[in-house]
């Protein structure tokens, strides 16, 4: 079967009404369907709609508050904490991103540190509400264990994505967001779908050995390859920024987010920076900045039949794709689309 191509905004209200139908309050429902179409739009779609389900299940079954008392401490001029009550990863996470932010306009830099939070989703999708508000933003969060350390033959870490974001004078941001492991899960369930080999140094069996069989995957290799100190090194900051500057738990003791145990909730957390301009150079002179280092990067030599392109170059030009052509949806996503319409009584948006 053939991808079906879905209107970005029939696919927002879709997304938004399912939600709601779990009893979930507006804001949340809001914030989950807001960060799935940031990831679909820009090709992330390992973590866009096709995650519509999971959200629906985890809500009706308890594990995510339906209507969370979130609320924000102040701790020193420049830094809070965010108690998220078990909400919605996404709902947090704009939120800590607009406390930060209000943070960093009086003391140059915000950091918000969120405790009792979920599955953060793309974590691009914050750093990105903070470059549009004119500030560079960093944001970063742990999940469960599956990715191996370098020369481990167990899960530790979780793919533990780190995001930045910096604007620009052009309208799109530069924007790295970027798991801390080889390859993201939904790479290896989609290349054990297509009867494809995995890479090399992408995932690992029981062992802990590299593995090109998708089908014997255990666990991810950490980002690196042969130098996987390094993944396995960044993946530990995140670890330390989301989990212990949060007082939440550590990744392997966070209940796996596909777990027969969808009623306990996971005491996550995750970590936002927001850094104003002009409390350093000042916005223009950053500006001006970008502006000169991504001519110079765009411009500089290539290999044969290659282009150099900045981090989110790629997301920006499939964002202008998808807004022509609508976003895809594979066989298996198309069919939980169609049973939770059934189910809810709601039009599927295809």
């Amino acid at each position: 079967m053939e991808d079906i191509y879905a209107d970005q905004e029939r696919l927002r209200g879709f997304c938004q009404a399912i939600l709601g139908a779990t009893g979930a309050d507006a804001p949340s429902a809001v914030a989950a369907a807001r960060a799935m179409l940031h990831a679909s739009s820009l090709g992330v779609d390992s973590h866009g709609v096709r995650l519509l389900p999971h959200y629906d299940k985890v809500f009706r079954g308890g594990r995510l508050n339906k209507a969370p008392n979130m609320k924000f401490a102040r701790t020193r001029a420049g830094s809070g904490l965010l108690d998220a009550d078990n909400a919605h990863g996404a709902l947090a996470a704009y939120a800590a991103a607009d406390h930060a932010c209000n943070l960093a306009r009086e003391a140059g830099i915000g950091a918000v540190g969120i405790s009792r939070t979920s599955h953060c989703g793309p974590a691009g999708a914050y750093a990105l509400a903070i470059a549009e508000a004119g500030m560079i933003g960093i944001v970063m969060c742990h999940s469960d264990s599956f990715v191996r350390l370098h020369n481990g033959a167990e899960r530790f870490h979780g793919t533990n994505p780190i995001a930045v974001a910096v604007p620009t004078q052009g309208s799109n941001p530069w924007l790295l967001d970027m798991a801390t492991s080889a390859v993201p899960y939904n790479r290896v369930q989609l290349y054990k779908s297509l009867g494809r080999e995995l890479p090399a140094d992408a995932a690992s069996d029981h062992n802990g050995l590299d593995t090109n069989d998708a089908n014997a995957v255990e666990m991810l290799a950490p980002l690196g390859g042969k130098f996987g100190f390094k993944g396995a090194g960044l993946a530990g900051m995140v670890e330390i920024f989301s989990g212990l500057l949060t007082g939440m738990k550590l990744s392997p003791e966070i209940l796996p987010m596909g777990g027969p145990d969808i009623t306990t909730p996971r005491d996550m957390g995750a970590f936002v920076i927001c850094i104003d301009p002009d409390g350093l150079v000042g916005r223009s002179l950053l500006l001006a900045g970008m502006d000169r280092y991504l001519t110079a990067l765009r411009e500089s030599t290539s290999r044969e039949g290659t282009t150099v392109m900045a981090p989110g170059d790629r997301e920006w030009a499939e964002a202008t794709r998808r807004s022509k052509i609508g976003v895809p949806l594979d066989p298996e996503t198309v069919a939980e689309f169609r049973r939770l319409s059934q189910g809810a009584k709601i039009a599927a948006p295809f």
